[in-house]
C-alpha cells in the first residue's frame, strides 16, 4: 500500500506501508529508541529486542518505508475487538515534522478498520503535554486516565504519572 508522503527537502517520494516481521526488529529498535529520546524520564532505552518481540506476539507493527526501502517510521497495532489500539508511533528523527506521523497514524487507523474495529484508542503519557492537542486535531478525544505502568524504571526523582487515553471512532 502506498500513500503520498508530505513533500519536503528530504523526501518527495511516496511512502510504502507493510506489516513488519520479526526480521525487522534489528532496524526497528534503534529507530524507535531515537524517536523516543525526548522521553527523558525513563531509565535506559524505550525498547529492545526482547520487548519488541513481546509486542509481535500481541499485535502487529506497520512500517513506513521510502522508495529505496529506508525505514521512515512505524506504529504498533493491536486488535481489542470491537476496538483497536495504536501505540509506539515512531518516526526517524531526521524525517520528523514532515507529516509522516499523521500519515502513518491514518494508515494504522485504516488497518484496524479493515480488521473490523469500530473505534481506536491511543495512550499518551501526561508529561507529553504537546501531544494531546495534535491528536485532538486528528479527531481524538480524551476518554479516561490510567496509572502509568512503565516497562522500565523511572529515573530517580521522577514522580509517578498517568496515561491519558484518547479515542476516535473509525
Amino acid at each position: 500500500m502506498t500513500h503520498p508522503a508530505s513533500t519536503n527537502s528530504q523526501s518527495a517520494s511516496p511512502l510504502h506501508f507493510r506489516l513488519a516481521t520479526e526480521a525487522d526488529i534489528p532496524r526497528l529498535v534503534p529507530m524507535i529508541n531515537a524517536a523516543f529520546l525526548v522521553e527523558t524520564f525513563l531509565e535506559g532505552t524505550r525498547t529492545d529486542v526482547e520487548r519488541l518481540t513481546v509486542y509481535f506476539r500481541k499485535g502487529e507493527f506497520l512500517l513506513a518505508e521510502d522508495a529505496s526501502g529506508q525505514l521512515i517510521g512505524s506504529i504498533y497495532t493491536e486488535l481489542r475487538l470491537p476496538r483497536g489500539y495504536l501505540g509506539m508511533l515512531a518516526i526517524d528523527p531526521a524525517r520528523q515534522r514532515s507529516g509522516h506521523g499523521s500519515t502513518l497514524l491514518a494508515t494504522g487507523e485504516e488497518h484496524l478498520r479493515n480488521k473490523g474495529c469500530t473505534a481506536v484508542d491511543i495512550s499518551v503519557i501526561e508529561w507529553r503535554t504537546e501531544l494531546p492537542p495534535i491528536y485532538r486535531k486528528l479527531g481524538y478525544v480524551e476518554t479516561g486516565l490510567q496509572d502509568f505502568q512503565p516497562s522500565q524504571k523511572l529515573k530517580p526523582g521522577v514522580p509517578p504519572c498517568r496515561i491519558i487515553v484518547m479515542s476516535k471512532p473509525l
